[in-house]
């Protein structure tokens, strides 16, 4: 195994708004994970290379690590670095996605542990959402922060073609899967209040995070397919009578652990060759 360090990319495109990251030109486009640092132990997962990159957004979570699983190039990402040490709300999004960009993955698969506010989720359970609500504040959300307007469409925040490939997955393995839910994402690091879990129940929310976005935004913008696989590790506050400790969530994550790479590792080798969704096209039409 290699470990490959990369200088900071280009800053082409400077003054017109968001930067342009170099695009891999040989063999198939890479697919992407972002999850915990456990993700890549033990089997199934060959970890070939070492990446260690900065971007004009300054350094990303962690060293990427190109992987084999199911036959596929894999660039695995641990978003809060390795050892566990970065808070949600100081993840470095921007560097996280640009990263990815630059390694030629165009589709991102996205592992994120949520608490759940529908009465039908228990802990250990998997869910693949269609919708978010975003309640972040302060996070840089847009690489287009400069002298160029863009307005994505944002109706559909997660890849038609990544959640359907999810849900078949789940369908082979035979592991049942909530193939839709709302996502509200919060600000974090504090967990919720009873009243913020009630309110966001009446919006509609069925599981609550703190990672999600502005991941899925900032992958649209940058024309990457994104999908999310939530893992219910816990009742929100004020839905069980229990005290939520860091303990049951590490437990249900490492019960859950085989099952997420196994669902991952069945997407991967079912995924389609060629993207037929529209998150390509994500910027036409988009720039004023």
């Amino acid at each position: 195994m290699k470990m490959i360090s990369s200088g900071e990319s280009r800053r082409e495109g400077f003054s017109t708004g968001m930067l342009s990251p170099r695009r891999r030109t040989t063999s198939m486009p890479r697919t992407g994970v972002i999850a915990g640092s456990g993700f890549y132990d033990g089997e199934g997962v060959k970890v070939q290379e070492l990446r260690k990159l900065s971007t004009p957004y300054g350094e990303p979570s962690d060293i990427f690590r190109i992987c084999e699983i199911s036959g596929k190039e894999v660039v695995l990402l641990s978003r809060h670095g390795t050892p566990h040490h970065i808070p949600p709300h100081m993840v470095n999004y921007r560097a996280n996605l640009w990263g990815f960009r630059e390694l030629g993955v165009e589709r991102v698969f996205s592992v994120n542990a949520v608490g759940g506010i529908s009465p039908r989720l228990e802990p250990g359970d998997l869910v693949i959402a269609d919708q978010i609500i975003d309640m972040t504040h302060g996070r840089a959300a847009t690489f287009y922060d400069r002298s160029e307007v863009v307005h994505i469409d944002f109706t559909q925040p997660f890849c038609h073609e990544l959640r359907r490939t999810l849900i078949d997955a789940g369908e082979k393995i035979g592991t049942t899967i909530a193939s839709a839910g709302t996502y509200i994402c919060v600000e974090g690091p504090r967990l919720e209040t009873r009243a913020e879990i009630q309110f966001f129940s009446m919006a509609g929310a069925d599981i609550v995070g703190m990672t999600a976005m502005p991941e899925a935004c900032l992958a649209r913008e940058l024309e990457l397919c994104f999908a999310c696989l939530a893992v219910v590790t816990n009742h929100a506050a004020g839905i069980s009578e229990k005290r939520l400790t860091r303990a049951e969530v590490i437990a249900t994550m490492k019960h859950s652990r085989e099952r997420i790479k196994s669902v991952i590792s069945q997407a991967l080798s079912i995924l389609p060759e060629s993207r037929t969704c529209d998150c390509e096209h994500a910027l036409k039409k988009a720039k004023l």
